[in-house]
């Protein structure tokens, strides 16, 4: 088989759970975004726009979906003969099989694909991430400075810093402390879970860390420091682009919100830099008389009767007559009978919210506000809301949570 300079791995086997009911029988990577697209979309897609055409998406929790949605790669243009798209679960070696510990574990678990292609260098990438990057170019700096590792490092709010790996570096952009979550940050550049490594000095590092009884497999905790604890010419490449984690309910919502507005925060019309999908054909979205519409993303095959504003419509979403959505995302098939008022809320797949009932009332004085989901109200897929109902903000409504709140007996026709 002929060598490739690069092969990509991307992670997608997260869990996702601080996005709750989500994420419930769903991997994160799966999770819809945009009105058309899933998250996985965009690192797909950087990939094909990168001219990175070998790409390893290694899956753990709840895979079928993400599983049945990459099919073959064509999508993304990256149904190659030689290299494309592989999806590769955990499975059985010898004896023996185990769950990924760690992201550095699950590339171990692994490096049989990657040194089929015998890669000069291996792209570690997340599949929980929104943004858009030319990887090539991040690949070009790797090269130039000979850096046996590189880790793309985006500029964070100092107080937010806790949430990151962060890192500090000299003049020439070589790291020289890097510290997993910490305290305390001494700096503001975050790693974005981005990195490029000489595949040959990563795959011994990773052998080395597997016999580790006290590692947990992790590239944040573990392997860079490892590298960094070595003397190895570990490099930052900076990101000034749009890039977000959604791992939260609140940075979902406000990601999905970003994409409003003239200019919106994070363009997807650039058509310089596409992002593909494997979204099924459906016909053009409609708009009845009776609909108003302002500042929205509708996709199509939706049907909109009432009023929409500063929401997300994914497609084949009904909104009927005089029901009201504002500062919300609608997710696909999804339907919003006559009356129904949603505000500030994620509707999941296949819900259903019956007339005239009220998604995201203010709650009571004696509720929590929501801290969960940070006040924003959340129903889950194929949940289904009776007739005349209330969900305080802050909800987060499976089909037990409904039926509790709603009573039973809906009307799913």
């Amino acid at each position: 088989m002929r060598k490739k300079l690069v092969v990509a791995m991307l992670l997608a086997g997260g869990q996702g759970s601080r996005l709750g009911i989500l994420t419930d029988k769903t991997a994160k990577p799966a999770v819809p975004f945009g009105g058309k697209y899933r998250i996985i979309d965009f690192p797909l897609s950087n990939c094909a726009n990168s001219d990175i055409d070998t790409v390893g998406v290694l899956t753990q929790y709840e895979p079928l979906a993400l599983n049945a949605y990459i099919g073959n790669g064509h999508a993304w243009d990256l149904d190659r003969n030689h290299g494309g798209v592989y999806v590769l679960p955990p499975y059985v070696k010898g004896k023996k099989g185990e769950w990924y510990s760690g992201t550095a574990n699950a590339v171990y678990q692994n490096q049989e694909f990657a040194d089929q292609y015998s890669p000069s260098h291996i792209l570690i990438l997340s599949g929980d991430h929104i943004y858009k990057m030319d990887y090539s170019k991040m690949l070009k700096f790797h090269i130039e400075k000979d850096a046996d590792a590189t880790i793309a490092v985006f500029k964070v709010p100092l107080e937010q810093a806790n949430r990151f790996g962060i890192m500090k570096t000299d003049d020439e952009g070589r790291i020289t402390e890097f510290e997993e979550k910490p305290a305390n940050p001494k700096s503001d550049l975050a790693s974005m879970g981005i990195y490029i490594f000489k595949w040959p000095l990563l795959k011994g590092c990773l052998g080395e860390d597997a016999k580790d009884p006290l590692s947990s497999g992790d590239f944040g905790r573990d392997i860079i420091p490892k590298l960094l604890r070595a003397g190895e010419r570990v490099f930052a490449y900076r990101f000034a682009g749009y890039w977000r984690d959604v791992g939260t309910v609140t940075s979902l919502w406000e990601a999905n919100m970003d994409l409003l507005g003239q200019p919106p925060v994070f363009n997807l019309y650039d058509k310089e830099w596409r992002i593909y999908s494997r979204s099924a054909a459906l016909p053009p979205h409609y708009a009845s008389a009776s609909a108003k519409i302002s500042d929205s993303v509708i996709s199509e095959g939706s049907v909109i009767e009432g009023s929409v504003d500063h929401s997300v419509i994914f497609t084949g979403v009904h909104i009927g007559k005089g029901a009201v959505v504002t500062d919300s995302v609608v997710m696909q098939g999804a339907r919003i009978k006559d009356g129904a008022v949603v505000r500030k809320s994620i509707i999941g797949e296949r819900a259903l919210i019956g007339e005239e009932c009220i998604i995201g009332a203010s709650p009571p004085e004696s509720a929590d506000g929501g801290s969960l989901t940070g006040g924003i109200t959340i129903v889950g897929n194929d949940v289904a809301v009776q007739k005349g109902s209330c969900l305080p903000s802050g909800t987060a409504a499976d089909q037990k949570t409904a039926a509790a709140l709603c009573g039973r007996g809906v009307d799913l026709k």
